[in-house]
């Protein structure tokens, strides 16, 4: 039987353009989906700026509206209205800011981090910044602190909201957990770290403890702030005591305050001003991230009507102004802290010596949460004088000597009663009484008022120091002759009103010349932005509001002014015969001005960095180095020294001046042309000095890409009024001013 052949099935074909068509459309939809989906995401939780909020918790109606910046402008009957309004809010803005400023202060980052944060816990539990603000919670008076209780409950309601709505802060859903309960404990916590970042001393009284185990004496003199009348007998008493700082404190400079904290203010008075009205300028400086650490508010109720800036998590306003009255702040940076050498007892590691007996520490056992592990023991000791720092990552109990620490924010301080205070002052009188509850950080205060007054105080606890202890090293904490004698009198803290010459200025520059009878520090900042300050400020009697702005965005660097000539005499013969004269003859043509657009900024810092490298990279080790308090003042004062004929053994252990500033010279214009090429018309200080401002999510890739905004350079640098301190390795900007009022 026959069959008929059976017939091929043809396949269908379909068309190459019609397969890339389709496949794009999907990938659109995809792509236009997910970006759909992260939009809502992101929008989400942002804040409700219209319309009526019902919330439990207010005794009248409040009025919140936001101008055309963001800010919000609260309106409320009562004060208690006020500030839960207030609290509410910033939670609306930065609840997710406001919940690791807490963590961070508390030593509660591991709890929904993980074990990567244990360290970081470990050494602010031992700080003890949350120990500080439970000490202060009973001092405040009962009216201050039902407003610390009415922000917690604002903070709280917008959280109840976001919980039970699933609407939290992306970066909470990000991180995978929810915030727990506000407390008024928390927003002064947060209070007690700024007191941290602008009140260290400790860490250069650690590292000038490791010169006198490490180098020579002559070597540990010459990098001392003030050459003490006894300086060998101090660091022979240094040397006696073996005690491994490297080891103790060497992971703790990642958590150290910025080396550059600083601010500017300055404050004229209608003499000085084409309007004949008080001018006032403040532009404080701090760590520059997403979002602000300032959170800019406008406070009105039947008490205050004040505008101005807060951190988030605090009530009130800090730096701003009333209807009457303007003040600024910049840090004083007295030594408030002080470092006590402790002698355990052979046989109990919980007992210490003192005045020939042995007393028993308080020991404080804390559990650390850590996500996804088990909780992790910590033990905290509190000697005498305060708590044993230098175990604070793992105890070192078979060890004789251990250092300990003294803090005048260890106190129970009243800051947030001082705020108040400020807000609602009218004149000086009344300000200037609002100022003794303002103990920690010691800041200098500028103050201008509607009737023409205008004046500056240096205020905070300032420790009396005993005859021989000048805060320059570790004390004895077993002889109670080296305890504090109390603090400077709040009388006589320098205060000047009105002064004959129309101006008062500060850029944490040296407040008190040799006659003032009390130690504040050894450790100003370097001269040259309160310099230019004045320069500014001298020139003219008809300063405005923009040239207030203007000085404050100044970028003149009157360091280069002084160096450049002093460095390039120093070059060498045989430098001066081999090296790129293009780049000397760029940066003598230099106007001296750290603009982004200029290629001098770039070679003189590295200048600088390089030289500072050659003197002590090869003999301080990294982790010491960062404890190096005052190190840039120290190198200028050391070359300032071998300039006028007296190298001390630093600038002589690195070949002499000649042989420093040739080598260093020839080492920044190398590492210049490795960055932006061989001809330095070309360089650009702005393609190297650029600001992020880093979100702390920004650390998980490819979250960078959803919360950085993009690099952008920036004038400027440590050294000019306009303050961009940067990091060095990379150049990008990570302090400066946050807010200029």
């Amino acid at each position: 039987m026959e069959t008929a052949p059976r017939q091929r099935r043809r396949k269908k074909r379909i068309p190459i353009k019609r397969v890339l068509l389709i496949g794009v459309t999907v990938l659109i939809v995809l792509l236009a989906s997910t970006v759909i989906w992260g939009y809502l995401q992101l929008k989400k939780p942002l804040p409700q700026t219209s319309g009526d909020i019902s919330l439990s918790g207010l005794s009248n109606e409040v009025n919140v509206y936001r101008d055309a910046q963001g800010v919000p402008h609260i309106e409320a009957q009562t004060d208690e209205d006020l500030y839960f309004a207030q609290g509410y809010v910033t939670a609306q803005d930065r609840l997710f800011q406001m919940d690791l400023s807490r963590r961070q202060a508390s030593g509660q980052l591991a709890e929904v981090i993980g074990a990567s944060m244990l360290d970081q816990d470990r050494f602010f539990r031992t700080f003890g910044l949350r120990r500080a603000a439970e000490a202060s919670a009973a001092a405040y008076d009962e009216e201050t602190y039902s407003y610390l209780e009415s922000y917690a409950a604002g903070v709280n309601a917008f959280m109840e909201q976001a919980i039970e709505a699933g609407e939290l802060p992306l970066e909470f859903r990000l991180a995978g957990y929810e915030p727990t309960p506000w407390e008024p404990l928390d927003s002064l916590t947060i209070g007690k770290y700024m007191a941290y970042d602008l009140g260290g001393n400790w860490q250069g009284q650690a590292f000038r403890y490791w010169l006198a185990q490490n180098v020579s004496g002559a070597e540990a003199i010459d990098l001392l702030p003030v050459y003490p009348e006894d300086g060998p007998v101090i660091l022979d008493v240094a040397k006696s005591i073996p005690i491994d700082v490297e080891t103790a404190f060497g992971s703790t400079t990642d958590y150290l305050p910025h080396p550059f904290n600083g601010s500017n203010n300055w404050v004229l008075s209608g003499e000085k001003t084409a309007s004949g009205e008080p001018l006032l300028a403040d532009d404080p400086h701090l760590g520059l991230a997403t979002p602000s650490i300032w959170y800019e508010t406008h406070l009105s109720s039947p008490s205050v009507n004040v505008t101005g800036v807060i951190f988030a998590g605090v009530p009130g306003i800090i730096l701003g102004s009333n209807e009457s009255i303007a003040w600024g702040v910049t840090n004083v940076g007295p030594d408030v802290q002080q470092l006590y050498f402790e002698q355990r007892h052979p046989e109990d590691p919980h007992q210490f010596l003192y005045d020939d007996d042995w007393y028993e520490a308080e020991v404080i056992t804390e559990e650390i949460q850590v996500a996804d592990e088990d909780p992790v023991t910590h033990e905290i000791v509190l000697t005498k004088n305060g708590p044993i720092l230098s175990d604070y990552a793992h105890l070192n109990e078979d060890e004789e000597y251990a250092l300990s620490m003294r803090w005048t924010a260890h106190e129970a301080t009243t800051e947030l009663q001082a705020v108040i205070g400020f807000n609602r002052a009218n004149d000086w009188d009344s300000f200037e009484a609002a100022l003794r509850n303002f103990q920690a950080p010691a800041q200098n205060f500028v103050f201008a008022s509607t009737d023409g007054t205008i004046a500056y105080r240096a205020n905070g606890l300032i420790p009396i120091r005993p005859s021989g202890d000048d805060a320059l090293l570790p004390v004895p904490g077993w002889d109670s002759e080296y305890e504090w004698e109390g603090y400077i009198p709040w009388d006589e803290l320098p205060t000047i009103t009105n002064p004959d010459s129309g101006f008062i200025s500060t850029a944490n520059n040296q407040i008190a010349g040799d006659d003032y009878p009390y130690h504040l520090t050894h450790t100003w900042a370097q001269p040259y932005r309160h310099q230019r300050i004045l320069d500014v400020l001298q020139e003219k009697n008809d300063h405005t509001v923009e040239d207030m702005q203007a000085l404050q965005m100044d970028a003149v660097n009157l360091q280069a002014a002084e160096f450049i000539p002093l460095l390039t005499d120093a070059l060498s013969e045989e430098e001066l015969r081999k090296i790129d004269y293009s780049a000397l003859d760029m940066l003598q043509s230099w106007n001296q001005i750290d603009s982004r657009e200029e290629a001098g900024p770039l070679l003189f810092h590295f200048w600088i960095e390089e030289l500072t490298d050659l003197l002590f990279a090869e003999r301080i080790p990294e982790e010491v180095y960062e404890l190096f308090d005052g190190r840039a003042n120290s190198v200028d004062e050391l070359l300032r020294s071998a300039s006028a004929g007296k190298p001390g053994p630093w600038v002589e252990g690195a070949g002499g001046l000649e042989q420093l500033a040739s080598s260093s010279f020839t080492r920044a214009v190398d590492r210049a042309t490795d960055l932006q090429g061989d001809n330095p018309k070309d360089w650009k200080w702005g393609d190297y000095h650029q600001v992020i401002f880093n979100h702390p999510l920004a650390a998980i890739s490819p979250l960078n890409y959803l919360f950085n905004a993009e690099a952008l350079p920036v004038d400027g640098s440590r050294i000019t009024v306009k303050a961009a301190g940067y990091n060095s390795e990379t150049g990008a900007v990570t302090h400066g001013a946050g807010w200029r009022g």
